[in-house]
Formats: C-alpha cells, structure tokens, sequence
C-alpha cells in the first residue's frame, strides 16, 4: 500500500491524455458553453420574439371551447 505501481502511472497517464489530448477538448468544450451562455442572454434580450401567440394566431391566454355541440351528440 502506498505505492505507485505500473498499473496506477498508465489510468493517470490516460486521464491525463484523456482530459489535455488532442485538440484541446476542454477548452473546446468550455468555448461551447460560453457560445451557449452568450445565445441565452441574447435570447432573453430580444424584444423581436412575440410569444404571447401560438402558430396558429389565437392569444395563449384565450381559453378553447372544447363542449361538444347538443345537436351532434344526439345521434
């Protein structure tokens, strides 16, 4: 116990590799976070984006008749 053997220097090798290989994956991954944060803030900035209406036009706080006609239900 204690000691650092073969086995233990090739998983902190691989993590090592794993987390600074390549083409720089951390910083790419934080590059694409920060890309995220900035769209979010832009999003919750724009005043263009109407959402008080749905595709197909009526106010989202209308409420929707859905009782059926008296004349259809007697069949």
């Amino acid at each position: 116990m204690g000691r650092i053997g073969p086995v233990e220097i090739i998983i902190f090798l691989l993590v090592v590799l794993l987390l600074f290989g390549g083409r720089g994956k951390i910083s790419g991954i934080m590059g694409d976070f920060a890309k995220g944060i900035k769209s979010f803030r832009k999003g919750m900035k724009d005043p263009d984006v109407d959402t008080s209406q749905t595709t197909s036009g009526a106010l989202v706080n209308d409420p929707i008749n859905v009782t059926p006609d008296k004349e259809k239900s007697k069949v």
